[in-house]
């Protein structure tokens, strides 16, 4: 009954989410407070990433990954992602003149591995399986995906001069699309990273790069196409590969403690 609890806590995550979502809306249209604006934002931003994350921690062969270090991914994860990226972002503006797209997908694919890679360091557990990198990968990128989502919302907020439609329709859709954008392309990069730590090799490090290369591509191509038909087809392939590492970990799962060690995937046996 755990099992199924916890399979399915990403689908209660979003409910209650949503309904918390339409309880602030109805606040702040009755009231007019904009307390409950800033708290809308922070609801619009953060539920479906949060829902994804949960999924992401159930179907990655196991709840391994311990509370403490999701929250610190996701909460250090964006905010050091999202400052490294800004400030590297403009340091290439001032001295390029025009900031490329390609840059961009470097720069902020490069950021949101900070916090992964300093877990991958510091976490005393071992092994450590590429699904937990895939798991903290998801969480760094939530926490990207929801303060920059934040900072879109204000964005509209100010330009539109106040309309709180505009605010919704940012929330919508960049809370909607999160999932297939920085969830996926930290997921599954943070897993290569973790894998090549578990066992250097010169494929795992070829592994990598082309996982991060292939992230990089996604990236540049998601903000390049601006038309909802590329968003589709980003967002179906990014899903799509996420997607089939969970279930290459989820398959593989140990199931007792002795095979704790014995965790595969993609990327093959990461026993050290």
């Amino acid at each position: 009954m755990a099992t199924v609890g916890r399979r399915w806590a990403w689908l209660v995550v979003l409910l209650v989410g949503i309904a918390l979502y339409l309880l602030v809306l109805l606040a702040l249209v009755v009231t007019r407070n904009i307390i409950f604006l800033l708290l809308l934002i922070v609801l619009g931003a953060s539920i479906a990433p949060a829902a994804f994350l949960t999924f992401a921690q159930a179907r990655s062969g196991g709840w391994r990954v311990p509370g403490s270090i999701v929250t610190v991914a996701a909460v250090f994860g964006g905010v050091i992602g999202v400052v490294a990226a800004g400030g590297l972002e403009y340091d290439t503006l001032r001295r390029l003149g025009v900031l490329p797209i390609v840059y961009v997908g470097l720069i902020e694919e490069a950021a949101k591995l900070v916090v992964p890679a300093v877990i991958l360091l510091l976490w005393r557990r071992r092994p450590r399986s590429p699904s937990d990198g895939l798991v903290i990968g998801v969480a760094s990128g939530a926490g990207f995906a929801a303060l920059e989502t934040m900072g879109y919302a204000l964005r509209a907020l100010v330009v539109s001069k106040g309309s709180l439609g505009a605010v919704e329709e940012v929330l919508l859709f960049r809370g909607l699309t999160a999932p297939a954008a920085h969830l996926s392309w930290t997921g599954v990069t943070a897993a290569a990273m973790f894998a090549l730590a578990a066992a250097p090799s010169a494929r795992r490090w070829l592994l990598f790069v082309v996982t991060y290369l292939g992230a990089v591509i996604l990236h540049v191509g998601w903000d390049a196409f601006n038309a909802p038909l590329a968003y589709v087809v980003i967002g179906v392939v990014s899903l799509g590969w996420v997607l089939l590492e969970l279930h290459h970990y989820r398959r593989s799962a140990p199931r007792s403690p002795a095979t704790d060690a014995a965790v595969t995937g993609p990327y093959g046996d990461v026993s050290p």
